[in-house]
């Protein structure tokens, strides 16, 4: 069974192989001929190409997003659960298999929930953005900056060590709710997919009320570090990413979901990993 999940140095994509290794060790591979949709926003026009050779798809707590539209399903589709009822709505299935993201599985491995808090707030930006200029700025307030380019443990011990996770990354989002960390959405880029963070938002019963900041800078942006014109206009930009940050720290409500709600989100994601665990150990997928 051939993983499907977005090949960049993105946090959320990342955790794709490091999670499902250890949640079904010995069922992923390189076969081609079924696909195991997991994390990630992958349910659109091109998912049928990237799985052309595959017989049977597996859908398992992704969520529909981006492309040109959504895929016909058919019988190749074994659909177990989505991230959230907007998901299930576009493509026309039973609410309930609208559960959340296949990402909230971590709290089965990872339970440092009551982890000493070094920061009061920490700030994780969308991978395009990460870098030296928005770890200066937490620092210069004392925030954390949590890259999400850096290893899934290391993202996960520093998400526990925070109070309260200032998240542009989703599954930062994701993963702060999961562990019980509350967490403030941000948005520095008004093209964000709204989509994705409403339909898993809807999944644990909160409200999207994202806050708005300045990016720092544009991901293709061309830039010369040494030019002295180029440094004066990242200090500028700095400071004005400072005074946002802060001004999102005085301002802004964190959410989290009810333990409730999380725990019975766990429990019913776990029941279909075991019905996804008895199909494959029947045969289903050989």
């Amino acid at each position: 069974m051939k993983l499907l999940y977005y090949r960049e140095n993105n946090f959320g994509d990342k955790l794709n192989p490091w999670l499902w290794d250890k949640l079904i060790p010995g069922v992923i591979d390189n076969d081609h001929t079924t696909a195991f949709v997991a994390i990630g926003t992958l349910i659109n026009d091109g998912l049928p190409v990237k799985t052309k050779n595959s017989r049977l798809r597996v859908i398992f707590g992704t969520g529909v997003g981006y492309g040109q539209g959504i895929p016909q399903l058919d019988d190749s589709y074994k659909i177990y659960c989505l991230r959230g009822p907007l998901s299930a709505q576009a493509l026309g299935v039973s609410d309930k298999l609208a559960l959340t993201d296949g990402a909230v599985l971590i709290r089965n491995l990872f339970d440092n929930y009551s982890q000493k808090k070094v920061y009061k707030f920490s700030y994780m930006p969308h991978y395009e953005l990460a870098g030296e200029s928005w770890s200066l700025v937490c620092e210069s307030l004392g925030f954390g900056y949590i890259d999400p380019r850096w290893s899934i443990e290391k993202v996960l011990s520093c998400i526990s060590e925070t109070e309260v996770l200032f998240a542009e990354a989703m599954h930062g989002a994701i993963i702060a709710d999961a562990l019980r960390v509350p967490w403030v959405p941000i948005v520095t880029n008004p093209t964000i997919l709204q989509f994705k963070w409403q339909d898993w938002c809807q999944s644990i019963n909160v409200n999207y009320q994202p806050s708005y900041i300045k990016r720092l800078h544009h991901p293709s942006q061309k830039r010369d570090i040494f030019s002295p014109a180029r440094l004066t206009r990242d200090w500028v930009r700095q400071q004005k990413s400072k005074s946002q940050l802060m001004h999102v720290a005085k301002t802004a409500q964190p959410v989290l979901s009810s333990d409730t709600r999380i725990e019975n989100l766990t429990q019913e994601m776990n029941e279909k990993l075991e019905e996804f665990k008895q199909d494959f150990a029947q045969g289903i997928y050989s």
